[in-house]
């Protein structure tokens, strides 16, 4: 059954009084069914008068309808399947769920010739460059290499996406020769010398591939209803999540961890103490747990004993999330302090380009907010 609103829900929807429903009824604005003997309204149509009343999509940021991602009940799924559960398969086939509709097996590479010469570029970066510096970078010298940028039919960005992810993953600086051709594997390379854990890198890829409209995902739909090709797109979503409310987050907390490892209550009440904030904890979408950051924390449990979960211990009132969960990654497994950054920087491309294509298919230009103007009138 189609979802539905009841009069005092589609008014707040609308921003009038449920009087106003009813004449939008008596106008044949609106359509009521009677479900129970109470006046019930199409959420589809109640949504359909809200653009219209904003003058024809003027400000459509509010609500974005997708296909992608649902947030429902604490829990994560892709296309209508727990996150938790599509970590069991290669990031590769899940890009391609987001993508396509279909969960299908895919290899990312890209041409020898484009990824020597945005090697070439990166490899000048400065010592102080960050790994997030040298995937920005990659974007874009991937995009002034690619004549076609502009073919924006949804077959030739799913093949423009899997070899720019190639090439970003390629050429970041490499720890290790990696041990195998996926993704997982060549990341792994790239972030440390331990060991290779590829399917627990494939796990982290997976949890952060898409969270529906996080602001960096909005920022790339936006350049996306402009008909920004591929790699503008992922540069808006990169420029968003450089912030530190947003991907930046997990290397905060990458610090707090480690001002943790050998006093855990000290550290947690010098944070208290300051007034500053607890990285790595609480979410403004999620109530009681981030799914990501529990699935991910369990994951890393079998390969040692974890800081983070000291910490945990002593907030019982609140939960942590997949910063603090990226944060324990790095820290468990000697990565560098922004590791959390370019795996989640990795992983969201596949998110992007996911909305990008869905974007593709919406009028163009949609997007535009209505200023309020507060300064001084002429």
């Amino acid at each position: 059954m189609e979802s539905m609103l009841t009069t005092a829900q589609a008014a707040r929807r609308l921003g009038v009084k449920p009087e106003t429903v009813y004449a939008y009824v008596s106008r044949g604005m609106l359509t009521s069914t009677k479900v129970n003997r109470v006046s019930m309204f199409a959420a589809d149509e109640v949504e359909a008068l809200a653009d219209r009343s904003r003058g024809g999509g003027v400000g459509a940021t509010e609500r974005i309808r997708t296909k992608i991602t649902l947030l429902e009940s604490d829990r994560l799924y892709y296309r209508g399947r727990d996150v938790t559960e599509l970590t069991a398969h290669p990031v590769e086939s899940v890009a391609q769920l987001l993508w396509t509709g279909a969960l299908a097996e895919s290899r990312f590479t890209a041409p020898d010739a484009v990824r020597e010469q945005v090697a070439s570029v990166v490899g000048s970066l400065p010592p102080t460059a960050t790994l997030t510096d040298h995937i920005r970078v990659a974007v874009a010298v991937a995009g002034a290499s690619d004549p076609l940028r502009f073919d924006l039919a949804p077959p030739s960005v799913v093949r423009g996406a899997a070899a720019l992810i190639a090439l970003v993953v390629d050429t970041l600086p490499a720890r290790q020769a990696p041990c195998g051709d996926d993704l997982a594997n060549r990341l792994w390379a790239k972030l440390t010398d331990q060991p290779p854990q590829p399917e627990l890198l494939n796990t982290a890829l997976v949890l952060m591939a898409d969270h529906d409209l996080a602001v960096s995902t909005l920022a790339a739909r936006v350049a996306a209803s402009a008909r920004a090709h591929l790699y503008a797109v992922v540069s808006a979503g990169l420029g968003a999540m450089e912030g530190q409310y947003h991907g930046t987050a997990s290397t905060i907390a990458h610090r707090f961890l480690l001002e943790a490892e050998n006093d855990p209550a000290r550290a947690l009440g010098e944070r208290l103490r300051s007034g500053a904030g607890l990285p790595g904890f609480g979410h403004a979408v999620y109530q009681r747990r981030d799914p990501r950051a529990e699935h991910l924390l369990a994951a890393l449990r079998p390969h040692g004993p974890l800081v983070a979960d000291e910490v945990i211990a002593g907030q019982p009132h609140t939960f942590p999330n997949t910063d603090l969960a990226l944060a324990e990654m790095a820290r468990l497994f000697g990565m560098p302090p922004e590791a959390g950054e370019a795996v989640f920087s990795v992983a969201r491309v596949i998110g992007w380009v996911a909305h990008a294509l869905e974007e593709y298919a919406e009028p163009g230009l949609r997007f535009r907010a209505i200023g309020v103007y507060t300064g001084d009138r002429p």
